[in-house]
């Protein structure tokens, strides 16, 4: 919507130039005129449901009710024109106008409307939010002396009976905990509660339930930036080292505290729902790593899925150049989602040996999928909120739409934690039989 709106305005921008370029006159009166009826028609659209009101429009409906309100004043006092015409004015008017536009609609054109992916299972999905304190570590992002806040949101299925499997997802290196709602969804609509964690200081942004907002910290975002592990296979050991401490722990403990929740009588029905005897983790991109991590720390884990994701907890060191892995065979079922960023490079990845290593090795309940046509974002709701960014941060556009690949995804993982934490099948028998294009 915002493309069309901003197409709309360069279309009457230009429209309106040659016509007073034409009648060498600068029409003001008409223009009053255009500048209330476009706000009048924003307010129609806006009505009708076709712009869908949201914080993306509120720079554009301040200027179009400024404009309007300056329109219908100069139409009332019936003013005549002061300034003659010249055709340079017109012309710098209506660029000026364009460009002014074009900056208002930018948040709708980099986040354009879109419906949110419609969910198959039988239950309706609640969610609420809360703040965790972890008593027993300290903040190691700032020098307060504070004790390390966690921000989540659980998924679950609404007035249901019985419990549920528990689903732990951390979100990628520079990301938020909404990164695969559309995957939480799905999951809690099908019988699973799923608590996403906001890495604090590792994600973009996030609030406390005392309205208090904590950014994304600046040495972490220049680590991010600076890891490479082709040039510096010891640099990027260290930074794996610090991330997945604190990931890891974020987890550990979201988890513990979820488990203490599920039996106070007097917490949230979410907690009530869960069965703590079925726990499964995932992630995305670094959120991934640590999920993996996750799955050999604990014992109560049964299931990991990694969305892109190398075992960076795996890595011991360094020696003669290369990284050490353990050699110690997975320890629960794991499903790896892979796109074309990494596919082909993971033989040439040094911190994706151990994931190549998996894909003709004989652990029977690690499972391999790629993604083709896709990139490293489009395995997120990215590709659906925002397809501008999406595009750039992957590098190349997708080839397959964001909707089927989300879909798909959410088909696989449901499909895979049915498998293995409601037992409902052999996984390796269901992936043959699907035979989806996408999967190896």
């Amino acid at each position: 919507m915002g493309t069309f709106i901003f197409s709309m305005v360069v279309v009457a921008e230009i429209a309106f130039a040659v016509f007073c370029i034409i009648t060498k006159s600068n029409q003001q009166k008409i223009r009053n005129i255009s500048r209330i009826a476009a706000f009048t028609g924003f307010v129609m659209f806006t009505i009708l449901a076709i712009i869908d009101w949201s914080s993306r429009y509120y720079a554009l409906a301040a200027l179009l009710l400024l404009l309007a309100i300056i329109g219908g004043i100069a139409l009332i006092r019936k003013k005549d024109e002061k300034k003659a015409y010249k055709a340079v004015r017109v012309v710098l008017k209506a660029i000026g106008m364009t460009v002014l536009i074009f900056t208002l609609t930018l948040p709708a054109i980099i986040f354009p409307q879109h419906k949110a992916m419609e969910v198959t299972g039988k239950y309706k999905v609640a969610t609420i939010t809360h703040t965790y304190t972890d008593t027993k570590r300290v903040e190691t992002y700032t020098d307060t002396g504070e004790n390390r806040k966690l921000n989540v949101q659980l998924w679950y299925p609404e007035n249901a009976d019985g419990t549920y499997p528990l689903i732990v997802f951390s979100h990628g290196g520079i990301s938020t905990k909404s990164s695969n709602e559309s995957l939480y969804n799905e999951l809690a609509s099908q019988g699973y509660v799923v608590c996403s964690i906001d890495h604090t200081y590792q994600c973009l942004s996030t609030k406390d339930e005392d309205g208090s907002t904590t950014r994304i910290d600046r040495g972490y975002m220049q680590e991010c930036s600076a890891e490479n592990a082709r040039a510096d296979r010891q640099k990027s050991y260290e930074y794996y080292q610090k991330w997945m401490k604190i990931r890891t722990g974020d987890i550990d403990f979201v988890i513990d505290h979820i488990l203490s929740e599920a039996e106070n009588k007097n917490a949230d029905i979410a907690y009530k729902l869960i069965d703590t005897s079925k726990i499964g983790v995932m992630g995305h991109s670094l959120g991934g790593s640590a999920a993996l991590g996750i799955g050999r720390m604990r014992d109560d884990v049964s299931a990991v899925i990694a969305l892109e994701s190398p075992f960076m907890y795996d890595i011991e060191g360094v020696k003669e150049g290369e990284f050490v892995f353990k050699d110690e065979i997975y320890p629960v079922p794991v499903l790896n989602v892979y796109s074309d960023s990494s596919w082909s490079n993971l033989a040439q990845w040094p911190q994706y040996a151990e994931n190549y290593a998996l894909l003709s090795g004989t652990n029977a309940t690690a499972f391999n999928v790629h993604m083709s046509g896709v990139g490293h974002f489009t395995l997120t709701d990215l590709a659906l909120t925002s397809p501008l960014l999406t595009r750039l941060f992957n590098g190349k556009k997708s080839t397959t739409s964001a909707e089927y690949c989300l879909k798909t995804i959410n088909k696989i993982c449901l499909e895979f934690f049915d498998s293995y934490l409601k037992g409902k099948g052999e996984f390796l028998q269901i992936l043959k039989n699907r035979r989806i294009k996408h999967e190896i």
